[in-house]
Protein backbone atom coordinates (compact mmCIF):
# COMPACT_ATOMS: atom_id res chain seq x y z
CA UNK A 1 0.00 0.00 0.00
CA UNK A 2 1.82 2.96 -1.06
CA UNK A 3 2.03 5.91 1.86
CA UNK A 4 0.11 8.70 -0.64
CA UNK A 5 -1.59 8.68 -4.20
CA UNK A 6 1.17 10.08 -5.81
CA UNK A 7 -1.70 11.90 -8.09
CA UNK A 8 -3.81 13.26 -5.97
CA UNK A 9 -7.23 15.05 -7.13
CA UNK A 10 -6.96 19.06 -7.77
CA UNK A 11 -9.82 19.17 -4.44
CA UNK A 12 -7.42 17.84 -1.73
CA UNK A 13 -4.37 20.61 -3.01
CA UNK A 14 -7.28 22.89 -3.06
CA UNK A 15 -8.07 22.25 0.77
CA UNK A 16 -4.27 22.18 1.11
CA UNK A 17 -3.84 26.02 -0.01
CA UNK A 18 -1.95 25.10 -2.47
CA UNK A 19 -2.36 27.32 -5.18
CA UNK A 20 0.32 30.17 -5.61
CA UNK A 21 -0.49 33.34 -4.10
CA UNK A 22 1.34 36.72 -2.56
CA UNK A 23 3.60 35.80 -0.22
CA UNK A 24 3.31 39.33 1.32
CA UNK A 25 -0.58 38.26 1.12
CA UNK A 26 0.11 34.72 2.74
CA UNK A 27 1.84 36.30 5.39
CA UNK A 28 -0.97 38.69 6.10
CA UNK A 29 -3.53 36.12 6.09
CA UNK A 30 -1.21 34.26 8.45
CA UNK A 31 -0.77 37.06 11.06
CA UNK A 32 -4.47 37.74 11.05
CA UNK A 33 -5.00 34.33 11.96
CA UNK A 34 -3.08 34.04 14.71
CA UNK A 35 -3.83 37.23 16.21
CA UNK A 36 -7.46 36.51 16.13
CA UNK A 37 -7.00 32.93 17.78
CA UNK A 38 -4.90 34.89 20.32
CA UNK A 39 -6.66 38.24 20.79
CA UNK A 40 -8.37 37.29 23.91
CA UNK A 41 -5.12 35.87 25.86
CA UNK A 42 -3.14 37.49 28.25
CA UNK A 43 -0.73 38.50 25.87
CA UNK A 44 -3.10 39.73 23.43
CA UNK A 45 -4.99 42.34 25.63
CA UNK A 46 -1.49 43.66 26.90
CA UNK A 47 -0.21 44.15 23.32
CA UNK A 48 -3.49 45.30 21.63
CA UNK A 49 -4.18 42.50 19.28
CA UNK A 50 -7.79 43.91 18.73
CA UNK A 51 -6.28 47.01 17.53
CA UNK A 52 -3.69 45.47 15.81
CA UNK A 53 -6.48 43.22 13.63
CA UNK A 54 -8.41 46.81 12.85
CA UNK A 55 -5.29 48.45 11.53
CA UNK A 56 -4.81 49.42 7.73
CA UNK A 57 -1.28 47.72 7.82
CA UNK A 58 -1.52 45.23 10.52
CA UNK A 59 2.08 43.68 10.02
CA UNK A 60 3.69 47.00 10.71
CA UNK A 61 1.14 47.77 13.59
CA UNK A 62 2.17 44.72 15.36
CA UNK A 63 5.72 45.46 14.77
CA UNK A 64 5.04 48.40 16.49
CA UNK A 65 2.91 47.23 19.28
CA UNK A 66 4.72 44.05 20.08
CA UNK A 67 8.34 44.10 21.32
CA UNK A 68 10.92 40.94 20.06
CA UNK A 69 11.95 38.38 22.35
CA UNK A 70 14.44 36.07 22.67
CA UNK A 71 14.27 32.94 24.83
CA UNK A 72 14.70 34.55 28.37
CA UNK A 73 12.75 37.42 27.83
CA UNK A 74 9.14 35.55 26.78
CA UNK A 75 9.91 32.49 29.68
CA UNK A 76 10.69 35.08 31.94
CA UNK A 77 7.82 37.26 31.31
CA UNK A 78 5.25 34.81 29.94
CA UNK A 79 5.85 31.09 29.35
CA UNK A 80 7.14 30.66 32.56
CA UNK A 81 3.07 31.10 33.68
CA UNK A 82 1.92 28.32 31.01
CA UNK A 83 4.65 25.80 32.80
CA UNK A 84 2.76 26.52 35.92
CA UNK A 85 -0.67 25.96 34.45
CA UNK A 86 -1.86 28.64 34.15
CA UNK A 87 -4.37 28.54 30.84
CA UNK A 88 -5.14 31.87 27.95
CA UNK A 89 -1.24 33.03 28.72
CA UNK A 90 0.40 33.58 24.89
CA UNK A 91 -2.53 30.92 23.44
CA UNK A 92 -5.88 30.01 24.05
CA UNK A 93 -6.26 26.93 26.75
CA UNK A 94 -3.73 25.20 28.97
CA UNK A 95 -0.62 24.34 27.00
CA UNK A 96 0.05 20.32 27.71
CA UNK A 97 3.29 19.61 25.86
CA UNK A 98 6.41 21.43 26.20
CA UNK A 99 9.78 20.52 23.31
CA UNK A 100 13.08 20.50 25.19
CA UNK A 101 15.04 22.09 22.54
CA UNK A 102 18.77 20.90 22.05
CA UNK A 103 19.92 24.45 23.80
CA UNK A 104 23.69 24.35 21.88
CA UNK A 105 23.87 28.16 22.55
CA UNK A 106 23.32 27.27 26.26
CA UNK A 107 24.13 24.86 28.14
CA UNK A 108 20.13 24.24 29.74
CA UNK A 109 17.66 23.01 28.23
CA UNK A 110 14.95 25.38 27.07
CA UNK A 111 11.45 24.84 27.66
CA UNK A 112 8.99 25.44 24.01
CA UNK A 113 5.27 25.48 24.00
CA UNK A 114 3.73 22.79 21.60
CA UNK A 115 -0.24 23.03 21.33
CA UNK A 116 -2.71 21.28 19.01
CA UNK A 117 -2.73 24.29 16.91
CA UNK A 118 0.89 23.88 16.21
CA UNK A 119 1.04 20.34 15.52
CA UNK A 120 -1.96 20.40 13.21
CA UNK A 121 0.05 22.66 11.30
CA UNK A 122 3.19 21.02 10.80
CA UNK A 123 0.77 17.87 9.54
CA UNK A 124 -0.36 20.32 6.94
CA UNK A 125 3.23 21.07 5.91
CA UNK A 126 4.21 17.84 6.16
CA UNK A 127 1.76 16.73 3.81
CA UNK A 128 2.63 19.38 1.28
CA UNK A 129 6.22 18.56 1.56
CA UNK A 130 5.13 15.21 0.76
CA UNK A 131 3.08 16.14 -2.69
CA UNK A 132 5.71 18.06 -3.69
CA UNK A 133 7.82 15.10 -4.58
CA UNK A 134 5.71 14.52 -7.79
CA UNK A 135 7.68 16.66 -9.52
CA UNK A 136 10.80 14.83 -8.95
CA UNK A 137 12.49 13.39 -11.98
CA UNK A 138 12.64 9.39 -12.01
CA UNK A 139 10.99 9.27 -8.57
CA UNK A 140 11.49 5.50 -7.14
CA UNK A 141 7.71 5.14 -6.47
CA UNK A 142 7.96 1.84 -5.32
CA UNK A 143 10.28 3.23 -2.20
CA UNK A 144 7.14 5.32 -1.01
CA UNK A 145 5.27 3.06 0.57
CA UNK A 146 8.31 1.33 2.63
CA UNK A 147 9.25 1.72 5.86
CA UNK A 148 10.08 5.37 7.31
CA UNK A 149 13.36 5.01 9.83
CA UNK A 150 12.63 8.21 11.78
CA UNK A 151 15.32 8.54 14.31
CA UNK A 152 14.41 11.22 17.20
CA UNK A 153 14.08 11.70 20.91
CA UNK A 154 11.85 9.02 22.97
CA UNK A 155 8.02 9.02 23.22
CA UNK A 156 8.77 8.74 26.64
CA UNK A 157 8.37 12.29 28.06
CA UNK A 158 9.34 13.54 31.04
CA UNK A 159 6.12 14.45 33.16
CA UNK A 160 5.62 17.38 35.27
CA UNK A 161 2.87 19.18 37.26
CA UNK A 162 0.01 19.11 34.60
CA UNK A 163 2.58 19.04 31.37
CA UNK A 164 4.77 16.66 29.17
CA UNK A 165 8.24 17.88 28.41
CA UNK A 166 10.52 15.68 26.05
CA UNK A 167 12.57 16.50 22.48
CA UNK A 168 9.61 17.75 19.31
CA UNK A 169 10.38 14.01 17.48
CA UNK A 170 9.65 12.19 20.46
CA UNK A 171 6.21 14.50 21.00
CA UNK A 172 5.11 14.26 17.40
CA UNK A 173 6.08 10.43 17.13
CA UNK A 174 3.95 9.86 20.17
CA UNK A 175 0.61 12.20 18.56
CA UNK A 176 1.46 10.25 15.00
CA UNK A 177 -1.80 9.59 13.20
CA UNK A 178 -3.05 6.10 13.61
CA UNK A 179 -2.65 5.32 9.17
CA UNK A 180 1.23 6.08 9.81
CA UNK A 181 1.73 3.64 12.24
CA UNK A 182 2.37 1.17 9.64
CA UNK A 183 5.38 2.66 8.26
CA UNK A 184 6.68 4.31 10.87
CA UNK A 185 9.58 2.76 12.51
CA UNK A 186 11.68 1.83 14.54
CA UNK A 187 8.28 1.16 16.30
CA UNK A 188 6.41 2.77 19.25
CA UNK A 189 8.22 0.39 21.78
CA UNK A 190 12.01 1.29 20.31
CA UNK A 191 11.14 4.65 20.21
CA UNK A 192 10.02 4.76 24.00
CA UNK A 193 13.70 3.66 24.88
CA UNK A 194 15.27 6.96 26.92
CA UNK A 195 18.58 5.51 26.68
CA UNK A 196 20.11 6.88 23.12
CA UNK A 197 22.97 3.55 22.85
CA UNK A 198 20.15 0.80 23.87
CA UNK A 199 17.77 2.72 21.19
CA UNK A 200 20.47 2.11 18.44
CA UNK A 201 21.30 -1.06 19.50
CA UNK A 202 17.67 -2.05 19.19
CA UNK A 203 17.56 -0.54 15.89
CA UNK A 204 20.85 -2.41 14.63
CA UNK A 205 19.11 -5.81 16.00
CA UNK A 206 15.81 -5.20 14.03
CA UNK A 207 17.07 -3.70 10.91
CA UNK A 208 17.03 -6.87 8.76
CA UNK A 209 13.25 -7.09 9.69
CA UNK A 210 12.35 -3.63 7.93
CA UNK A 211 12.14 -3.14 4.34
CA UNK A 212 12.94 0.85 4.25
CA UNK A 213 12.41 3.58 2.14
CA UNK A 214 13.36 7.03 3.95
CA UNK A 215 15.62 7.38 6.80
CA UNK A 216 15.15 10.81 8.45
CA UNK A 217 17.08 12.29 11.04
CA UNK A 218 20.21 14.83 12.34
CA UNK A 219 22.91 13.27 9.77
CA UNK A 220 25.40 12.52 12.06
CA UNK A 221 22.87 10.35 14.10
CA UNK A 222 21.60 8.61 10.93
CA UNK A 223 25.29 8.17 9.50
CA UNK A 224 25.93 6.45 13.12
CA UNK A 225 23.28 4.04 13.12
CA UNK A 226 23.91 3.03 9.20
CA UNK A 227 27.75 2.19 10.24
CA UNK A 228 26.46 0.44 13.18
CA UNK A 229 24.48 -1.96 10.56
CA UNK A 230 27.05 -2.33 8.37
CA UNK A 231 29.50 -3.53 10.46
CA UNK A 232 26.81 -5.72 12.37
CA UNK A 233 25.82 -7.83 9.74
CA UNK A 234 29.55 -7.23 7.30
CA UNK A 235 27.77 -5.50 4.31
CA UNK A 236 29.40 -3.28 1.44
CA UNK A 237 26.51 -1.06 1.86
CA UNK A 238 23.62 0.21 3.67
CA UNK A 239 21.61 -1.06 0.76
CA UNK A 240 22.52 -4.50 1.12
CA UNK A 241 19.78 -4.85 4.17
CA UNK A 242 17.34 -2.20 2.79
CA UNK A 243 17.39 -2.63 -1.44
CA UNK A 244 14.42 0.05 -1.16
CA UNK A 245 15.94 3.25 0.74
CA UNK A 246 15.73 5.68 -1.71
CA UNK A 247 15.23 8.95 -0.13
CA UNK A 248 16.88 10.37 2.87
CA UNK A 249 15.19 13.20 5.01
CA UNK A 250 17.78 15.90 6.83
CA UNK A 251 17.54 18.81 8.72
CA UNK A 252 19.00 20.80 11.70
CA UNK A 253 22.49 21.15 10.26
CA UNK A 254 23.93 21.41 6.84
CA UNK A 255 24.49 18.19 5.52
CA UNK A 256 27.67 19.30 2.89
CA UNK A 257 30.08 18.24 5.53
CA UNK A 258 28.42 14.55 6.04
CA UNK A 259 27.62 14.02 2.63
CA UNK A 260 31.24 12.46 1.44
CA UNK A 261 31.37 10.58 4.55
CA UNK A 262 28.01 8.95 4.09
CA UNK A 263 28.11 8.54 0.65
CA UNK A 264 30.45 5.63 1.24
CA UNK A 265 27.68 3.65 3.47
CA UNK A 266 25.30 3.60 -0.10
CA UNK A 267 24.98 1.48 -2.59
CA UNK A 268 23.08 3.31 -5.17
CA UNK A 269 22.25 7.37 -5.35
CA UNK A 270 19.38 8.76 -2.51
CA UNK A 271 17.48 11.35 -2.78
CA UNK A 272 18.35 14.28 -0.13
CA UNK A 273 15.62 16.02 1.00
CA UNK A 274 16.14 18.85 3.39
CA UNK A 275 13.90 20.12 5.98
CA UNK A 276 13.42 23.01 8.31
CA UNK A 277 11.64 21.70 11.50
CA UNK A 278 12.29 23.60 14.57
CA UNK A 279 10.93 22.65 18.17
CA UNK A 280 8.84 25.94 17.28
CA UNK A 281 7.52 24.72 14.38
CA UNK A 282 8.12 23.48 10.37
CA UNK A 283 9.71 26.40 8.62
CA UNK A 284 10.72 25.64 5.54
CA UNK A 285 11.07 22.33 3.45
CA UNK A 286 13.33 21.53 -0.20
CA UNK A 287 10.39 21.76 -2.57
CA UNK A 288 12.05 21.30 -5.89
CA UNK A 289 14.43 18.58 -6.86
CA UNK A 290 17.61 20.48 -7.83
CA UNK A 291 16.52 23.51 -5.29
CA UNK A 292 19.38 25.10 -3.82
CA UNK A 293 17.46 26.08 -0.86
CA UNK A 294 14.27 25.32 1.03
CA UNK A 295 10.49 26.86 0.40
CA UNK A 296 9.37 28.91 3.88
CA UNK A 297 6.23 27.98 5.02
CA UNK A 298 4.15 31.33 3.91
CA UNK A 299 -0.03 30.37 4.49
CA UNK A 300 0.19 27.88 7.28
CA UNK A 301 0.54 28.60 11.05
CA UNK A 302 3.97 30.94 11.52
CA UNK A 303 4.47 34.49 10.34
CA UNK A 304 7.73 35.34 9.87
CA UNK A 305 10.10 38.70 10.17
CA UNK A 306 13.79 38.96 9.13
CA UNK A 307 16.39 41.13 11.02
CA UNK A 308 19.39 41.98 9.00
CA UNK A 309 22.18 40.64 10.58
CA UNK A 310 24.48 43.48 11.39
CA UNK A 311 26.21 45.32 13.83
CA UNK A 312 23.06 47.75 14.04
CA UNK A 313 20.62 45.20 15.04
CA UNK A 314 23.15 43.02 17.16
CA UNK A 315 26.07 43.14 19.65
CA UNK A 316 29.13 40.89 19.88
CA UNK A 317 27.68 38.47 22.00
CA UNK A 318 25.15 38.03 19.13
CA UNK A 319 22.60 39.11 21.31
CA UNK A 320 19.72 41.32 19.46
CA UNK A 321 19.09 45.06 20.34
CA UNK A 322 15.71 46.32 21.71
CA UNK A 323 15.60 48.42 18.62
CA UNK A 324 16.63 46.38 16.23
CA UNK A 325 14.87 46.51 12.24
CA UNK A 326 12.84 43.90 11.40
CA UNK A 327 11.60 43.21 8.19
CA UNK A 328 8.80 41.65 6.48
CA UNK A 329 9.02 38.72 3.53
CA UNK A 330 8.40 41.30 0.76
CA UNK A 331 10.91 43.30 2.12
CA UNK A 332 13.96 41.35 1.92
CA UNK A 333 16.50 41.46 -0.52
CA UNK A 334 18.30 38.13 -1.59
CA UNK A 335 21.98 37.42 -1.09
CA UNK A 336 21.87 39.10 2.17
CA UNK A 337 22.18 37.33 5.95
CA UNK A 338 18.97 37.34 8.42
CA UNK A 339 17.98 36.61 12.13
CA UNK A 340 14.66 34.94 11.90
CA UNK A 341 11.89 35.80 13.74
CA UNK A 342 8.66 33.70 14.01
CA UNK A 343 5.29 34.15 16.09
CA UNK A 344 3.48 30.86 15.71
CA UNK A 345 0.26 28.78 17.05
CA UNK A 346 1.90 28.04 20.39
CA UNK A 347 2.03 31.57 21.32
CA UNK A 348 5.73 32.52 20.31
CA UNK A 349 5.50 35.90 19.38
CA UNK A 350 7.95 37.95 17.57
CA UNK A 351 10.47 35.10 18.59
CA UNK A 352 14.15 35.31 17.93
CA UNK A 353 14.59 31.49 17.32
CA UNK A 354 18.13 31.77 17.06
CA UNK A 355 18.89 30.43 13.59
CA UNK A 356 20.21 32.97 10.22
CA UNK A 357 19.16 32.53 7.01
CA UNK A 358 19.92 33.73 3.31
CA UNK A 359 17.41 34.43 0.70
CA UNK A 360 18.59 32.00 -2.48
CA UNK A 361 16.11 33.04 -4.28
CA UNK A 362 12.97 35.52 -3.37
CA UNK A 363 10.35 34.48 -6.01
CA UNK A 364 10.29 31.14 -4.51
CA UNK A 365 10.89 32.28 -1.21
CA UNK A 366 13.88 29.72 -0.42
CA UNK A 367 16.37 30.23 1.96
CA UNK A 368 19.29 28.17 3.38
CA UNK A 369 20.09 28.69 6.66
CA UNK A 370 23.98 29.97 7.41
CA UNK A 371 24.43 29.32 11.11
CA UNK A 372 22.99 30.89 14.46
CA UNK A 373 23.33 34.67 15.86
CA UNK A 374 25.67 33.22 18.58
CA UNK A 375 27.54 30.57 16.60
CA UNK A 376 29.85 32.67 14.25
CA UNK A 377 33.42 34.30 15.24
CA UNK A 378 34.04 38.05 14.78
CA UNK A 379 36.68 38.79 17.00
CA UNK A 380 38.61 41.45 15.19
CA UNK A 381 36.00 41.75 12.75
CA UNK A 382 36.98 38.48 10.33
CA UNK A 383 32.61 37.89 10.86
CA UNK A 384 33.09 34.25 10.52
CA UNK A 385 29.76 32.68 9.82
CA UNK A 386 29.11 29.02 10.18
CA UNK A 387 27.75 29.11 6.09
CA UNK A 388 31.93 30.04 5.46
CA UNK A 389 32.36 27.37 7.76
CA UNK A 390 30.43 24.51 6.01
CA UNK A 391 31.93 26.17 2.34
CA UNK A 392 35.26 25.85 3.25
CA UNK A 393 34.90 21.98 4.83
CA UNK A 394 33.08 20.59 1.74
CA UNK A 395 35.93 22.46 -0.62
CA UNK A 396 38.28 21.09 1.21
CA UNK A 397 36.66 18.08 1.39
CA UNK A 398 36.28 17.59 -2.03
CA UNK A 399 40.13 18.60 -2.80
CA UNK A 400 41.51 15.57 -0.53
CA UNK A 401 38.77 13.52 -0.86
CA UNK A 402 38.22 13.06 3.01
CA UNK A 403 35.16 12.99 5.16
CA UNK A 404 35.00 15.56 8.50
CA UNK A 405 31.43 14.78 9.42
CA UNK A 406 32.05 17.15 12.63
CA UNK A 407 34.09 19.78 13.36
CA UNK A 408 34.23 23.34 16.14
CA UNK A 409 35.76 26.29 15.84
CA UNK A 410 37.20 28.49 18.98
CA UNK A 411 38.53 32.05 19.96
CA UNK A 412 41.25 32.43 21.44
CA UNK A 413 44.21 35.06 22.40
CA UNK A 414 47.55 34.96 20.41
CA UNK A 415 49.78 37.25 22.43
CA UNK A 416 48.49 40.60 21.80
CA UNK A 417 46.28 39.24 19.00
CA UNK A 418 44.08 36.21 18.03
CA UNK A 419 43.60 32.76 16.58
CA UNK A 420 41.36 30.74 15.93
CA UNK A 421 41.52 27.04 16.79
CA UNK A 422 40.07 24.02 14.94
CA UNK A 423 38.55 20.95 16.34
CA UNK A 424 37.76 18.32 13.38
CA UNK A 425 36.94 14.73 13.26
CA UNK A 426 38.11 12.78 10.08
CA UNK A 427 39.11 9.10 9.96
CA UNK A 428 40.60 9.31 7.13
CA UNK A 429 44.53 9.66 6.54
CA UNK A 430 45.24 13.43 6.64
CA UNK A 431 48.04 15.59 7.48
CA UNK A 432 46.51 18.24 9.96
CA UNK A 433 49.03 20.75 8.75
CA UNK A 434 47.69 20.28 5.23
CA UNK A 435 44.38 20.53 6.46
CA UNK A 436 45.08 23.63 8.58
CA UNK A 437 46.42 25.58 5.68
CA UNK A 438 43.55 24.36 3.39
CA UNK A 439 40.78 25.31 5.07
CA UNK A 440 42.53 29.08 5.89
CA UNK A 441 42.66 29.27 2.13
CA UNK A 442 39.82 28.08 1.32
CA UNK A 443 38.12 30.93 4.06
CA UNK A 444 40.59 33.66 2.61
CA UNK A 445 38.98 32.83 -0.75
CA UNK A 446 35.01 32.69 0.83
CA UNK A 447 34.86 35.96 2.91
CA UNK A 448 37.34 39.40 2.37
CA UNK A 449 37.10 40.57 5.94
CA UNK A 450 38.91 36.87 7.03
CA UNK A 451 41.34 37.45 4.51
CA UNK A 452 42.12 41.30 5.37
CA UNK A 453 42.41 40.05 9.12
CA UNK A 454 44.83 36.98 8.75
CA UNK A 455 47.12 39.67 7.24
CA UNK A 456 46.28 41.73 10.46
CA UNK A 457 44.93 41.26 14.24
CA UNK A 458 44.28 37.30 13.86
CA UNK A 459 47.44 35.87 13.47
CA UNK A 460 47.32 32.34 13.30
CA UNK A 461 44.84 29.08 12.85
CA UNK A 462 45.74 26.03 14.65
CA UNK A 463 44.12 22.83 13.77
CA UNK A 464 43.46 19.49 16.12
CA UNK A 465 42.06 16.09 14.85
CA UNK A 466 39.96 13.93 17.13
CA UNK A 467 37.87 11.17 17.04
CA UNK A 468 34.28 11.07 16.54
CA UNK A 469 33.99 9.62 19.41
CA UNK A 470 35.55 12.51 21.08
CA UNK A 471 32.64 14.45 20.11
CA UNK A 472 30.18 12.98 21.42
CA UNK A 473 31.44 11.70 24.82
CA UNK A 474 31.42 15.64 25.00
CA UNK A 475 27.60 15.52 23.77
CA UNK A 476 27.14 13.09 26.90
CA UNK A 477 28.65 14.62 29.61
CA UNK A 478 26.27 17.63 28.70
CA UNK A 479 23.20 15.08 28.33
CA UNK A 480 23.07 15.98 24.94
CA UNK A 481 23.05 12.64 22.91
CA UNK A 482 20.36 11.75 20.69
CA UNK A 483 18.01 12.33 17.69
CA UNK A 484 17.78 15.84 17.74
CA UNK A 485 21.29 17.09 19.57
CA UNK A 486 24.05 18.93 17.05
CA UNK A 487 27.33 19.80 18.42
CA UNK A 488 27.69 23.51 17.71
CA UNK A 489 30.11 24.71 15.04
CA UNK A 490 31.67 27.32 17.31
CA UNK A 491 31.92 27.30 21.14
CA UNK A 492 32.13 30.10 23.24
CA UNK A 493 31.68 30.84 27.18
CA UNK A 494 30.53 27.83 29.32
CA UNK A 495 30.58 25.50 26.65
CA UNK A 496 34.03 26.54 25.57
CA UNK A 497 35.26 26.25 29.01
CA UNK A 498 33.50 23.26 29.45
CA UNK A 499 34.84 21.64 26.20
CA UNK A 500 38.83 22.36 27.32
CA UNK A 501 38.39 20.92 30.72
CA UNK A 502 36.71 17.84 28.91
CA UNK A 503 39.91 17.68 26.23
CA UNK A 504 42.53 17.97 29.22
CA UNK A 505 40.99 15.20 31.28
CA UNK A 506 40.71 13.42 27.83
CA UNK A 507 44.49 13.59 27.55
CA UNK A 508 45.17 13.10 30.82
CA UNK A 509 43.49 10.06 31.14
CA UNK A 510 44.89 8.66 27.54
Amino acid sequence: MPLFDIHLPKSISKALNLPVNSPKRQQVKALKKLLKKAVQTEFGQRYQFDEILNSRHPGKRFQQLVPIHDYNKIYNEWWHKTLEGHTDVCWPGKIKFFALSSGTSEAASKYIPITQDLMKGNRMVMIKHLLTLRTYENLPVRSLGKGWLMLGGSTDLQKGPGYYAGDLSGITAKKMPFWFSPFYKPGKKIAKTKDWNKKLDYIVEQAPNWDIGFVVGVPAWIQMCMEMIIERYKLKSIHDIWPNLAFFVHGGVSFEPYKHGFEKLIGKPLIYIETYLASEGFIAYQSRQDAEGMKLVTNEHIFLEFVPFEDKNFDADGNIKADAEALMIHEVEEGKEYALLISTSAGTWRYLIGDTVKFTDKEHCEIVITGRTKHFLSLVGEHLSVDNMNKAIQIVSDELNISIPEYTVVGEPHGTFFAHHWYVVCDDRVNAETLRTRIDNALKEINDDYAVERGSALRDVYLDILSEDCFMKFMESKGKIGGQHKFPRVLKGKMLEDWKQFLSLQKATS
